[in-house]
């Protein structure tokens, strides 16, 4: 065997015990959830192979209402928070006085549960919230400022970015520290500006992280529950809270919120997809120029 194809076998043996588990209940779940939404598996009537949930689902209005509400959460969510990072990142990559303790403070959402960052988020932007308070002790306002359950889900994509920054900073600061010095000081001497070095060498050779980054993001926020029930439109809801409300209905709302989960699952892949293809793209348009 040659040694290159010997060592990514070995790579693949020492991923495999940390692989294996996730890849296996991955697809457990994913065989139940497909299994339950044509009654193959089913709570509280007999067990028989139908399209019938899946006809019912399809067929309601507000499952669509909640795909592209959702879609435009996770997108926008995703897209705002590396938007985010990457300057960021950029501004951190070489140390000075006070980095540390800024980069632990740019870390830190990521110690605070979602439901707990949703309730204090929302003390902040209610009708009796501080910001409220505040702009009428100042004189600036006479009477309180309807802000939270928008009905734009401002409120859950500044949720998002907030939580989700950190997280997309930790991916991508480390690509961008891995572009070496000597890279950016030929293209300093060179004459390239500072907008030309961000489109010419750091987003280029930091493409991968930020691609892995928009993904997960987006996929996260796409499934997200607990900011939407504290903060979202009261209109709108996204398709975590629309397949939930099927199980307190009757048993068959099981299988009903089976299709949804299974109709999830699809769109966090297919928005995934499009944007690892974005991607592609960015960087083939990238490396014609």
């Amino acid at each position: 065997m040659k040694p290159q194809k010997k060592a990514m076998l070995l790579g693949w043996l020492m991923a495999l015990p940390a692989v294996a588990p996730v890849i296996i209940v991955m697809t457990l779940i994913a065989a139940m959830a497909m299994l339950q939404s044509v009654s193959v598996l089913s709570f509280g009537e007999k067990a028989q192979f139908t399209w019938h949930y899946w006809s019912t689902i399809l067929n309601d209005e507000l499952l669509w209402r909640a795909t592209a509400y959702s879609l435009k959460i996770g997108f926008v969510s995703a897209f705002l928070s590396v938007a985010l990072a990457v300057p960021l990142a950029l501004w951190l990559r070489k140390p000075f006085p006070g980095s540390s303790v800024m980069s632990v403070m740019l870390k830190a959402p990521l110690m605070i549960h979602g439901l707990v960052a949703a309730m204090l988020f929302i003390n902040l932007i209610s009708w009796q919230g501080f910001i409220n308070l505040g702009l009428i002790k100042l004189g600036i306002i006479s009477h309180p400022l309807r802000m939270q359950n928008d009905r734009w889900g401002v409120g859950v994509v500044i949720l998002q970015a907030w939580k989700q920054l950190p997280f997309a900073l930790l991916i991508i600061s480390g690509s961008i520290r891995g572009i070496g010095n000597e890279i950016m000081d030929a293209a300093r001497d060179l004459g390239a500006g500072m907008w030309a070095r961000l489109r010419q060498i750091v987003l280029p050779l930091s493409l991968r992280a930020i691609q892995i980054s928009l993904i997960l993001i987006f996929i996260g926020a796409l499934g997200d529950f607990s900011f939407q029930v504290v903060a979202g439109p009261v209109s709108d809801f996204s398709l975590a809270q629309y397949m939930l409300r099927f199980p307190e209905l009757s048993a068959q709302g099981w299988n009903q919120a089976a299709v949804v989960a299974v109709i999830l699952m699809v769109t966090a892949l297919s928005g995934a997809i499009v944007i690892a293809g974005v991607a592609k793209l960015v960087q083939k348009i990238c490396e014609d120029r």
